[in-house]
Parts: structure tokens; C-alpha cells; sequence
């Protein structure tokens, strides 16, 4: 029995946390309404959360009658978290609030095809970007890495085949290395719920975010939460078939989507078109003053039209993000994205459909990445955590 009301406080306490960071600035009056708890389990159970550092009371705010209300806040600056992101051709770090506002990024262009070097490099940048984190009471909480590769639910990357890794305990080594909680997430996933959670899907509860870089991941939001599937491995749709006997992939399979419509196929075509060019960027190609190839653009875009209709027709969602580094292109790819998804996808499918680019620019799955580090951190028990010292 007195397992069982610890466990009852213990959710109650993670509810009004939840509460208090959603609603922010909020009275203990207002959260026992809204709640249905009783004033008394309101203020024992936020007087705990306040001597844990993870609320501040601010000034009153405004009478409904009586005395002015001590309002609530979210102390988003009790710890802080690191996300990184792991490219094929960069690594991105950040260093975050609790709740997701930047403090400090840092970019790295490498290769990662190198296992244990990537390893090195994602280590130094944990480093690095730990140099900047505030005076708080908890220190850095959590580590989230998005990985462009296949994850399952215990966080082991299974295969990352446009980095060439096979079955790697990535989580354990950074764990051994920091001796703070790890998350591996696929990259996709992990912007899908930075869009949800602080971009341009926090309205939506059916939304499907496109990672599109080098190759191409795919999150989506389901009924308000973050779909995984069965093994927590869905979302390669990368690697759906679009060519048939295609261009090979590194997957095995041939013809997989990213082939014709991602950063990749930019770089192959352009490199085919301007042969005395070398070590091309993305940047390099959006450059109107140096070359002009917007009809090469147009061309990506229809590809990626052709997935998105795909899935349209398959998941019928509110909205469709598009994010990751072909996002800095979309005045040169909207146009061709937009006329192909109309003309292809099903009428019934377009009714309501919204197709945008992400508002976090590249930051999305670093943010997502994060976010799951804080997430983490916040639903352990309260009276467990202990500060985290490098």
C-alpha cells in the first residue's frame, strides 16, 4: 500500500510539473482546478518541486476577488542538455535549457564513415560545448545523439548505412565517457518531435517530418505522439522504392528515394554538370553569383514531391515538414514540390494537407535530441536526481 501511494505522488508530482510548464505563469489555485487535485496535495507536492529547484514562485499575479495569487514558473535553467546530431558529412552539437532554448551550437564538417573516429570527434564536442554550461543546480542532465541510421528501443544503431555502421553501442561508450544518462535516437525521430514539441507541428497531432540531408529519414507524430513502431525502427522511407532496377543503394536495395531526392542527388548531379569543380557544398550550390541551377533544383524537388505524395496517400496527415539542409533550399525547390504533390496525390489526400519547411532550420534533430535528454531527466524520481559533475 505504501508502494502504491509513492507511485500515485510520484505521477501527481510529474503532472503538476507538466502542468506548470505548459500553462507557465500559473497559481497553486489554478492547478487544483485544472487538475482536480486538492489544494493540500497542490501545495505539499509544489513545495517539493521548489526546493528541488524545479520551480520558482514570481510575482503575484492578478485577483480574482481576494488576495493576488503567487504565480509558477518552470525553472527551464535547473539543468541542461546536449544534443547532437550526426551527419554523414558534419557532426552538430548544442547545448539547450530544459526547455529547448539554444545556449550554445557548434558545427563540425568530418566524415563519420570512420566508426571509432566519429566516436573521438562526437566526444570532443560533448566537451567542448559542456565548457559553456551555466552555474545550475543540476548541471548537464542528459546527452540525446540522432543518428542517421536504423535504432531500436533499447538505443543500439542496428545499421547507419549511409555512415557504413553495423550493430554499434554508441550509447554505451558516451555513458562511459561522461556518466550521464544517453540517448540514441534516429535523426529523423528526433526532429519530428522538436517539430512537435517546439516547431511547426505543435499544433498538429498527425504530422510526419522529412529529414532531408544526405540521404532521407522520416518521423511522424501519430495521434499526438511520436510513432516507432513495433521495434521503435519505422520511418526508413529513405528506402522506399521509387526507380525500379534503380541507381544502387548502400541499403542493398536499389532505387531508394534519398537516391534521387535528397543533398546527395543534388551534389551527383551537380558534379556531373560542372566536372571542373571539386569538394561541392550544398551552399555552394545555391550560389546564383556563381552557378545557375535552379532547373537542377526543380528536379530534386519533383523526386521529392513523388515521396511526399507517397505519403500523403498512405497516412492522410494534418501537415507535412520538411527540414534538415535541403530545408535552406526551399525557395528554389517549393515551386516543383508543391505542383508535383498536386498533380500526383490523391484529391481526398490534399483536402486540408499543409506542406511547409521547418522553422528550426538545421537545428531540428539536435533540438529533438535534446528534448529526449530533458524528457528523461524529468520523468526519474524527483528525489533521485543528483547533480552531474564532468
Amino acid at each position: 500500500m505504501k508502494w502504491n501511494q509513492q507511485v500515485v505522488k510520484l505521477n501527481n508530482k510529474q503532472i503538476i510539473l507538466q502542468a506548470i510548464r505548459d500553462k507557465a505563469p500559473i497559481s497553486r489555485a489554478d492547478l487544483s482546478q485544472m487538475l482536480g487535485l486538492t489544494k493540500g496535495t497542490i501545495s505539499s507536492l509544489v513545495s517539493e518541486l521548489i526546493e528541488e529547484n524545479l520551480c520558482l514562485e514570481s510575482g503575484p499575479g492578478e485577483s480574482s476577488g481576494g488576495r493576488r495569487p503567487v504565480m509558477l514558473l518552470f525553472n527551464n535553467s535547473a539543468g541542461y542538455t546536449i544534443g547532437i546530431d550526426v551527419g554523414v558529412n558534419y557532426i552538430l552539437g548544442i547545448l539547450a535549457t530544459l526547455d529547448g532554448a539554444i545556449i550554445r551550437k557548434k558545427k563540425q564538417r568530418t566524415e563519420n564513415k570512420d566508426y571509432p573516429a566519429a566516436v573521438a570527434k562526437i566526444i570532443s564536442m560533448i566537451q567542448d560545448l559542456h565548457q559553456s554550461v551555466p552555474e545550475s543546480p543540476y548541471g548537464v542532465v542528459g546527452i540525446g545523439i540522432g543518428i542517421p541510421g536504423i535504432v531500436n528501443n533499447e538505443g543500439d544503431i542496428l545499421l547507419a548505412p549511409n555512415l557504413g555502421w553495423e550493430h554499434k553501442n554508441l550509447r554505451q561508450e558516451i555513458e562511459n565517457a561522461f556518466s550521464i544518462p544517453v540517448i540514441i535516437e534516429n535523426e529523423a525521430n528526433a526532429g519530428a518531435y522538436a517539430e512537435k514539441t517546439l516547431g511547426a507541428g505543435q499544433e498538429c497531432d498527425n504530422m510526419v517530418y522529412v529529414s532531408a540531408g544526405i540521404g532521407i529519414g522520416v518521423g511522424f507524430i501519430l495521434n499526438g505522439q511520436l510513432f516507432k513502431g513495433s521495434n521503435g525502427i519505422s520511418g526508413e522511407m529513405g528506402h522506399m522504392s521509387i526507380q525500379y532496377d534503380g541507381l544502387p543503394c548502400p541499403c542493398g536495395n536499389k532505387g531508394c528515394w534519398e537516391l534521387y531526392a535528397s543533398e546527395r542527388a543534388l551534389l551527383r548531379k551537380a558534379e556531373s554538370l560542372l566536372p571542373d569543380q571539386n569538394d561541392l557544398s550544398l551552399e555552394d550550390l545555391m550560389n546564383p553569383e556563381a552557378h545557375d541551377l535552379k532547373p537542377l533544383f526543380c528536379e530534386v524537388g519533383t523526386f521529392l514531391g513523388i515521396g511526399i505524395t507517397n505519403i500523403a496517400n498512405t497516412f492522410n496527415p494534418e501537415k507535412i515538414i520538411i527540414g534538415n539542409r535541403l530545408a535552406m533550399a526551399k525557395d528554389l525547390m517549393t515551386d516543383s514540390i508543391m505542383s508535383t504533390v498536386k498533380k500526383r496525390s490523391l484529391k481526398n489526400s490534399q483536402t486540408d494537407l499543409q506542406i511547409s519547411f521547418s522553422n528550426l532550420s538545421v537545428y531540428s534533430a539536435a533540438l529533438g535530441a535534446a528534448a529526449f535528454g530533458a524528457e528523461h531527466f524529468l520523468a526519474m524520481d524527483l528525489h533521485q536526481k543528483k547533480v552531474n559533475i564532468f
